[in-house]
């Protein structure tokens, strides 16, 4: 048998072999078609005409007895079954790559490849980035993709292998590993603390100019309070509103209003008395910045010690 093609024919006179081969054949050209859209995409793919990525699906879908994809003269999509299929042959693929890769890890010595990141965009330029030079010098071999982007990290259709999130995810096949606190602060200028005062309670905050931000969903971001002992959310009214947290934080360092900011983006600022912070008292409980991977009992030597890296190097910073 021909293992350089994943669709050659089995050897004959073996059913056995012939039913198993079959079968991966089908597989393999079904996975392909999905990541690529089309038959013919996945044909190139694999180096292999249209036609012969056809025949193994349609002897898959005979094998199962079930019809995998809607197939019309301008489009490819999955049907019902080929979606719960898919969600199924995926996990065991993404295995064998990760055993492929662990093997070729342990042959070749110290960890190596492509790593993919996901961040949000202030704790990425804040925190993560500036401590990848630490391990990019430790870990050479190690090719880092970082990408800055509030939307939730699509771990499978980005390909990414850690994700900086902010607060806990609802998501049981993600690991999270909590790193750091996130304690939210509500700052101001000096200058605008001297012309307009500091609130005392969050009701004070509908007399005050706020600045918000909007999320990558469209949504203005609530601001966080505990008052009470009891959780309280709101959205005060704004002078002005950004989509991105650092142009909040500049709003507030040029006197525009008040923001709720992550003590990250404010404690150095505070430090040097260019920031001052107001309603501690009523301050959220920890939400907690987290380290995120896909669940997986062995993990790639290059993720393992990148893990390990960023977990002891943000545990050490000072955010208080």
């Amino acid at each position: 048998m021909d293992t350089s093609n994943p669709l050659a024919s089995p050897p004959a006179g073996d059913p056995l072999a012939a039913s198993f081969a079959a079968s991966y054949a089908g597989v393999v050209a079904f996975i392909a078609v999905v990541d690529a859209g089309s038959f013919a995409k996945a044909g190139d793919r694999l180096g292999i005409g249209r036609s012969a990525v056809s025949r193994s699906v349609q002897k898959l879908e005979a094998q199962l007895d079930a019809r995998l994809f809607h197939r019309t003269t301008r489009s490819t999509a999955l049907t019902r079954e080929g979606e719960l299929f898919h969600a199924n042959c995926r996990v065991g693929v993404e295995h064998i790559v990760q055993a492929l890769d662990d093997m070729r890890e342990l042959r070749q010595g110290p960890p190596r490849g492509p790593l993919r990141i996901a961040s949000t965009v202030g704790f990425g330029r804040k925190v993560v980035a500036p401590l990848l030079r630490g391990f990019q010098a430790r870990y050479p071999e190690i090719a880092l993709d970082l990408r800055l982007d509030d939307r939730p990290a699509d771990f499978t259709g980005d390909g990414i292998d850690v994700a900086f999130r902010d607060g806990r995810l609802d998501d049981s096949q993600v690991i999270a590993k909590q790193l750091i606190p996130m304690r939210l602060l509500v700052v101001a200028s000096p200058a605008y603390a001297r012309e307009h005062g500091l609130p005392r309670s969050v009701d004070d905050l509908t007399a005050h100019r706020c600045i918000n931000l909007r999320q990558a969903s469209g949504r203005v971001r609530d601001w966080a309070f505990k008052v009470d002992g009891q959780p309280r959310k709101l959205v005060p009214p704004s002078q002005h509103t950004f989509n991105d947290a650092d142009l909040v934080l500049q709003a507030a360092l040029d006197g525009q209003g008040l923001a709720q900011v992550a003590a990250y983006q404010a404690c150095d600022l505070l430090r040097s008395g260019q920031l001052v912070a107001c309603l501690g008292g009523q301050a959220p409980d920890d939400g907690g910045h987290y380290l995120c991977y896909l669940s997986r009992h062995q993990l790639p030597a290059r993720i393992r010690v990148f893990i390990d890296h960023m977990s002891t190097e943000m545990r050490a910073l000072d955010f208080a």
